[in-house]
C-alpha cells in the first residue's frame, strides 16, 4: 500500500520515487542503478522498503535517493510513508539489503517466535488459545516498552532478569544454543539473498 501511494506521488511530480537530496552518486548503484537505465538517467528516483506492519500504520520503512532527489521531493516522500509507520533514510543504498533483511523481513522473525512460544507452552499443557494470547500480548507488550521508553534492549532485558531466577534460566538457554549468532546468521543469509535479487535484474533490458 506504501508503495503504491509513493509511486502515484512520484508520477505527480515527475520522479520515480523520492528521499533525501545529496545521495552519493558512486553510491547509487545496484536496483536504483537499474531504475535509472530502465526509466531514464535524468529522473529523481527513491527506494523504499517498507514491511507488513504498515498496513497497520505500524510499519517500518527504510529509504534512499540519488542525487536528483530535491529537499522538496524526500519531504513528500517521507510525508507519505510517514503514514504507514517509523522511516529512516538510509545514506548508502547498498545497505538496503540489511534493512531488507532488518525491517522488511522482520516481521516474519517475530512471528516464528511468537509461533515457538505458542508451541513451547501447548507443550507444558496450556490451552493453545491462551498461549498464543500470552505470547503476542508479551511480544507487543515488549515492543511497545523498547520504543515508547528509548532505552537500551539490555537494559530492558536486565530488569526483568532477577538473579538465579526463571527468565535467568531461560536467558542461559538461550545462550548455550547461541541466539546472538542464530540470528547474525539469519541476517546475513537474508542480506545476501537480496543482494542475489538485486543482481538477478542485470538480465532484465
Amino acid at each position: 500500500m506504501a508503495k503504491r501511494l509513493l509511486a502515484a506521488g512520484a508520477r505527480r511530480n515527475g520522479a520515480a520515487g523520492q528521499q533525501p537530496s545529496g545521495g552519493s552518486r558512486h553510491r547509487w548503484r545496484g536496483g536504483s542503478g537499474k531504475l535509472e537505465r530502465w526509466f531514464g538517467n535524468g529522473l529523481p528516483i527513491v527506494r523504499c522498503m517498507p514491511n507488513t506492519p504498515a498496513l497497520i500504520g505500524a510499519g517500518a520503512t527504510g529509504l534512499c535517493a540519488n542525487h536528483r532527489v530535491s529537499p522538496a521531493q524526500k519531504a513528500q516522500a517521507q510525508h507519505i510513508l510517514d503514514a504507514a509507520g517509523l522511516t529512516r533514510w538510509i545514506n548508502d543504498e547498498t545497505l538496503m539489503d540489511t534493512v531488507t533483511a532488518v525491517s522488511g523481513s522482520g516481521p516474519a522473525y517475530f512471528f516464528m517466535l511468537v509461533e515457538a512460544l505458542e508451541a513451547a507452552a501447548v507443550a507444558q499443557g496450556l490451552p493453545r488459545d491462551t498461549a498464543r494470547a500470552l505470547a503476542a500480548q508479551t511480544c507487543l507488550g515488549a515492543g511497545r516498552m523498547l520504543v515508547e521508553g528509548g532505552e537500551d534492549p539490555a537494559l530492558l532485558r536486565q530488569r526483568v532478569t532477577s538473579p538465579n531466577g526463571t527468565t535467568q534460566a531461560a536467558l542461559e538457554s538461550f545462550g548455550a544454543d547461541e541466539l546472538p549468532r542464530i540470528v547474525a546468521r539469519a541476517v546475513a543469509a537474508a542480506t545476501h539473498r537480496g543482494a542475489e535479487l538485486a543482481a538477478s535484474l542485470d538480465n532484465i533490458s
